[in-house]
């Protein structure tokens, strides 16, 4: 009996069974039914079982493509959520062309755009950079260098990921730009997806490896043969990202509502309470893969995630708003989100110069953290405390400055770290040639 309890489809069945009572809900239509906090608790086990899924079909699916593109799936997968959210207020914004409540609903659409970039970043690349050190305390992780010294060891991270730094550098670079134009066009459409679709076109090329022995659910899905296995990836893949996109939306709906009970300002909830919950799924995938001490698969999820967020989500916005116009446009926004989008290709530079070494100290996640953390309640503070106009010049005030510290950061550690950065464009140069049709060497991702 405990052998067959022990089994791989035992752990398929009971993360099958977290999500079907959210799955009743949603197909009965019974949500209206239930309070906020049960709406909360059932969606949120269901997302929490829908990532355990994915984290599993991502795995299984390296045996059959390299893993950059698997993971890539993955990422696009987990955070599919937060294009909904971000599209429904373009599509708002588009219907509404030309009055109050459009310009708000642009305005709400960058905010939580930044709010999930910056989120990905200030709390996920630290923390689980830290969660990866603290779990080497009671095992052993080949990722991890400890140091003696203060908060000085380190998690290492693969140097096959230069392809996603320099492209996520790229989009970082452009980013700086956006704020100048009009808005959020068809230009900036163009070149983000078009740089997506490159990056994708030079991964897919990857030889796959013979990567470390998997164990549990992948290892059992992988003894398949290919149809069978291939199948049992789809199967994984588009139940729990159904799962996931259904699930999502009233569980940050469900938070928001318990927010603002408890007094948090509504567009304060919409930048970072919603992308909290919409990253969820994201961020519960890589800790699982840490805890299996997969720290570079791992962090290759939360790069790819941060690279098609700050492309492909960006990218989006302008098309749905187009078309719920019904003509080519842009999307608006005010100077306060000239300011939001600023800060955020600021805090990404800077977390790419910490990982132009390919490594990623303690000390390096904490002042990451830190400064997340601290601009983000600073903000919060001024809001709550000072009336407007005055609250919204501190507030601007907070981001021109984060931004600043920012910049300065990252440029010492590019100037420092520029033999690395040369490292990485010849890297990276080398894959794409290799990835053109007759090129030399396969392009490889290999741990």
């Amino acid at each position: 009996m405990l052998g067959r309890l022990r089994h791989p489809l035992s752990a398929v069945g009971a993360t099958t069974a977290l999500t079907l009572p959210w799955l009743y809900i949603w197909a009965t239509g019974s949500t209206p039914a239930l309070t906020h906090l049960q709406t909360v608790a059932i969606s949120g086990i269901a997302v929490l079982g829908a990532s355990f899924m994915l984290a599993w079909g991502a795995e299984t699916a390296e045996k059959d493509v390299p893993r950059a593109f698997a993971l890539a799936v993955l990422a696009v997968l987990a955070v599919a959520p937060e294009y909904a959210v971000d599209a429904l207020y373009a599509w708002t914004a588009g219907a509404n062309v030309g009055t109050e409540r459009g310009m708000e609903a642009a305005n709400l659409a960058v905010a939580n755009m930044t709010g999930a970039n910056r989120i990905l970043i200030g709390l996920g690349w630290s923390g689980i950079a830290l969660f990866t050190v603290y779990r080497t305390l009671s095992s052993e992780d080949p990722a991890v260098v400890k140091e003696s010294g203060f908060l000085k060891s380190k998690v290492q991270i693969d140097r096959d990921l230069a392809t996603e730094i320099a492209f996520l550098l790229a989009a970082t670079a452009y980013a700086f730009f956006v704020p100048f134009g009009a808005g959020i066009g068809m230009v900036d459409t163009l070149f983000l997806v078009g740089l997506y679709a490159i990056y994708i076109g030079i991964i897919i090329r990857g030889e796959v490896d013979e990567h470390d022995e998997q164990v549990g659910v992948p290892a059992y899905f992988q003894s398949f043969s290919k149809l069978p296995r291939v199948a049992s990836v789809l199967l994984l893949f588009g139940y729990s990202g159904g799962m996931i996109y259904t699930a999502v939306h009233p569980f940050a709906h469900g938070l928001e509502e318990l927010g603002l009970a408890l007094g948090i300002p509504p567009f304060f909830m919409i930048q970072w309470i919603a992308p909290l919950a919409s990253e969820s799924p994201e961020l519960i995938v890589v800790a699982y893969l840490v805890n299996k001490a997969r720290s570079t698969a791992g962090f290759n999820a939360l790069i790819s995630s941060k690279l098609n967020q700050w492309t492909l989500l960006i990218g989006t916005l302008a098309v749905v708003y187009s078309i719920a116009s019904g003509a080519v446009g842009s999307l608006p926004f005010d100077e306060k989100q000239q300011a939001e989008i600023w800060i955020t290709a600021a805090q990404s530079f800077f977390a790419l110069g910490i990982l132009a070494n390919f490594e990623i100290s303690v000390r390096e996640a904490i002042v990451l953290l830190v400064l997340f953390l601290s601009q983000v309640v600073a903000e919060f503070a001024v809001i709550r405390i000072l009336a407007e106009p005055q609250a919204g010049e501190w507030s601007m005030l907070i981001l021109y400055a984060y931004t600043a510290v920012y910049l300065v950061l990252g440029a010492a550690l590019f100037v420092l770290r520029r033999g690395e950065l040369r490292g990485i464009f010849d890297r990276t140069a080398a894959n794409a040639r290799n990835a053109l049709p007759g090129g030399s060497d396969p392009v490889e991702h290999a741990d």
